[in-house]
C-alpha cells in the first residue's frame, strides 16, 4: 500500500517521511531531499496513469513547464522523476492548511480574509497566464494557505498533465470530490481552453470561499456538471446577504457560462479585485455587466443604464429588478 514507501529513498535522492495528502491522483508525501536537506513535498503517481504511455509523457512536459514558473504565490515545481517504477512530481513544501480544510473544519470565510486569498491567487494565475500556463484545476485543494497567511496556487504540473474527465472520474464518489469548480467548456470537452477556464474555477473557488456553499450541488458528478452547463447561478449574497456587491459582481462574471462574458483577461479580474478590497467597485465587471445589458435591452429605452457609479450605493446592484431584468435578457 501507499504507507509502505514511507522510509524509503525516491531515486537515491528523496527520504520519504510521512503521509501529507491523498486524492484521485495519487498520495502526496513529506520527504526529505537529501543532497541540500530541505523538505519537499512529493505527489506519487498511481499505477493506473503510469501504464499510460501518453499520460506519463504529458506528465514530464507540464512538469518541465511549470518548472520555468517562478511566483510567491506559487508553489513551486521543483521535479519530475521516476524511481522504482513510480513516477513523482516534487514541489516547494508549505507548512499550514489548504482552503478546502478551513472550509471543512470552519466554514465559509468573513470577505476581507477571502478577498486577500482571492487577490493571492489572482495574481500567481496573471502570472501563469502571462508565461502561457493555464492551470485547469483551480480548487480548494489547491490553495495553500501558509503558517504566515500567504496564499498559494498548488499543483501546477499535476493539474494539467491530468484531464478534466480523468479528474471527475477519480474524485468520482468522494466528498466535495466532483467537479464542483470546473468550467463549462472543460466540460464539454473543448480542446482550446484557455486561460478563462481558470477564471471560472476561480471564481467558483472564491464563490464556495465566502457563502460555505459550492455553486451547483447534486447527488452526483454528472448532475454537477449538468448544472455548471445549465443551472443559473444563485447569487452569492442570496446566500450570505452582508456580502458586499462588488464582490458578487466580479464572482458573477467569473462564472458566466459563456467565456467570452468573462473578463478579458486575468490582470483585469486583479483590478477588480484590488478595488472591491479598498472599498472601491469592481468598474471591469460593471463594464462587462453594461455591455450585455445594453445589447439585451431593446434599443430606443431610456432606461438602459444598469449602475450609475456615481450613485450611492444604498441599493445593492443585485437587487435592482432592472439589473435581473438585463441579466435574464442575455442569460
Amino acid at each position: 500500500g501507499v504507507g509502505s514507501m514511507i522510509g524509503q529513498v525516491l531515486g537515491g535522492r528523496y527520504e520519504i517521511n510521512k503521509i501529507i495528502g491523498q486524492g484521485g491522483f495519487g498520495t502526496v508525501y513529506k520527504a526529505r531531499q537529501k543532497s541540500i536537506e530541505r523538505e519537499v513535498a512529493i505527489k506519487v503517481l498511481p499505477q493506473k496513469f503510469t501504464d499510460n504511455a501518453d499520460f506519463v509523457r504529458r506528465f514530464y512536459d507540464e512538469g518541465r513547464a511549470a518548472g520555468k514558473l517562478n511566483h510567491p504565490n506559487i508553489v513551486g515545481a521543483l521535479d519530475v522523476g521516476e524511481a522504482n517504477g513510480f513516477h513523482y512530481f516534487v514541489m516547494e513544501y508549505v507548512d499550514g492548511h489548504t482552503v478546502f480544510e478551513h472550509l471543512q473544519d470552519k466554514g465559509a470565510y468573513k470577505e476581507a480574509a477571502a478577498l486577500k486569498i482571492a487577490i493571492d491567487i489572482a495574481r500567481a494565475l496573471e502570472h501563469a497566464h502571462k508565461a502561457g500556463f493555464i492551470h485547469r484545476d483551480v480548487k480548494p485543494k489547491n490553495i495553500m494557505i501558509t503558517l504566515s497567511g500567504q496564499a498559494k496556487l498548488a499543483d501546477m504540473g499535476l493539474a494539467r498533465a491530468v484531464s478534466d474527465r480523468e479528474a471527475a472520474e477519480q474524485e468520482q464518489g468522494k466528498a466535495f470530490g466532483t467537479p464542483y469548480y470546473i468550467s463549462p467548456e472543460q466540460i464539454r470537452g473543448e480542446v482550446d481552453v484557455d486561460f478563462r477556464a481558470d477564471i471560472y474555477g476561480f471564481g467558483a473557488t472564491l464563490y464556495h470561499m465566502v457563502t460555505g456553499k459550492v455553486p451547483f450541488d447534486a447527488p452526483n458528478p454528472s448532475a454537477v456538471m449538468a448544472k455548471h452547463l445549465k443551472a443559473e447561478l444563485v447569487a452569492p449574497d442570496h446566500v450570505v446577504p452582508d456580502l458586499s456587491t462588488g464582490l458578487c459582481e466580479i464572482i458573477e462574471v467569473c462564472m458566466q457560462k459563456k467565456r467570452d462574458k468573462r473578463y478579458d483577461n486575468t490582470s483585469e479580474m486583479l483590478e477588480d479585485l484590488e478595488a472591491v478590497s479598498r472599498g472601491e467597485s469592481p468598474t471591469r465587471a460593471r463594464r462587462r455587466f453594461d455591455i450585455s445589458s445594453l445589447a439585451s435591452l431593446e434599443a430606443g429605452s431610456n432606461d438602459t443604464q444598469v449602475v450609475d457609479a456615481a450613485e450611492p450605493e444604498d441599493e445593492p446592484l443585485l437587487g435592482q429588478p432592472l439589473f435581473w431584468a438585463a441579466i435574464a435578457g442575455w442569460a
